[in-house]
């Protein structure tokens, strides 16, 4: 090959080879700026405000402030500190940037009517009042989330798994599958409460069907879909029918199995809001309506932020679970 060739040749250099970019420095004090920001609102319009409300928020925004700028420092000696700072930071400072704008529009402008727009320190004081109930009230919620999920996995990974396999359990389970699997689980609320001895009963067993249906679906989709071609080694190494179910099959659908799982945890959580609301007497759905029928409006966003903190830490830890199970996939699927 000669010279000219080869200078025209393209060298072709794979992306994990090329050093991320390096951010600003300056990406680090995003988050005081914010805070300061958000002081210099609450300051303007605090006047006329209930002193109690003003003072906690205060309070919250100072120590937002003093945290960032300790974080600011200790990023400097501590790595994994710096590496989460580099990629949180904007997002913290644009979250504090947003309760600023919340504040100015609700307790400054008054663009929103009030008491069914509240501003923030009104929100954090009602959630200080009742912190003993809102307490109670996500355990409670964790439980019934907890039963009814765990329930509503194992049934479906069982019927899911036999709808996939076995030929005459597809026969006669997919058509009960098309027919039920559609139907809302909370269109069952007024049966559930007729046939459960309890209200907390009739609750978990709707949340379990309203897993039951994505997951047993994408289990029986995932298990029938598994490659021939790994069914037939195993075959030939002289694998029998458990070993090809729990060993090839099962592993082969995990990633469908998964997906599975986020749609039924989706489901789950507005089943157990709605499935709150009616006959039982705890939990985050439960306080919302109470609060709602109270017009403490203060209140029910204090619950739906808690809802919102609650029902994401559940998913990222089941995105954790999926990470460290489907470990394999990181070099296929960028995540």
């Amino acid at each position: 090959m000669s010279n000219s060739q080869e200078s025209r040749e393209t060298v072709t250099v794979p992306p994990s080879a090329v050093p991320a970019k390096q951010k600003s420095p300056w990406i680090f004090l995003l988050v005081p700026l914010a805070a300061v920001v958000a002081l210099a609102a609450h300051w303007g319009t605090s006047k006329g405000q209930p002193p109690v409300e003003m003072n906690s928020y205060r309070l919250f925004l100072e120590l937002v402030l003093g945290a960032s700028i300790a974080a600011a420092i200790a990023q400097k000696v501590w790595a994994r500190l710096r590496l989460w700072m580099n990629d949180m930071s904007p997002i913290i400072a644009a979250t504090v940037l947003l309760l600023a704008l919340w504040e100015l529009i609700t307790s400054g402008f008054h663009w929103l009517p009030l008491p069914y727009f509240p501003g923030p320190a009104a929100v954090l004081q009602s959630m200080i009042n009742d912190r003993a109930l809102l307490f109670d009230s996500t355990w409670h919620s964790l439980i019934l989330l907890a039963g009814g999920y765990a329930l509503g996995v194992i049934i479906a990974l069982i019927t899911g798994v036999c709808i996939g396999w076995f030929s005459l359990a597809r026969y006669w389970g997919m058509p009960i599958l098309k027919v039920v699997g559609p139907i809302p689980a909370t269109a069952w609320i007024p049966l559930a409460m007729v046939m459960s001895p309890s209200a907390l009963f009739s609750a978990v067993g709707l949340i379990a069907l309203a897993v039951w249906f994505p997951v047993t679906m994408l289990t029986a989709s995932g298990i029938s879909n598994t490659r021939a071609s790994y069914l037939d080694v195993a075959r030939t190494l002289g694998a029998g029918r458990a070993y090809l179910i729990f060993h090839v099959a099962i592993p082969a659908a995990m990633p469908s199995i998964f997906i599975g799982l986020f749609m039924g945890l989706g489901t789950s959580f507005l089943t157990l809001i709605v499935a709150e609301t009616v006959g039982v007497k705890s939990g985050l759905g439960w306080y919302v309506s109470w609060a709602q029928g109270w017009a403490e409006y203060g209140k029910v966003f204090g619950a739906l932020i808690i809802m919102a903190a609650f029902f994401s830490t559940i998913m990222t830890v089941l995105f954790k679970v999926r990470d460290r199970i489907l470990v394999w996939q990181k070099g296929v699927i960028k995540w």
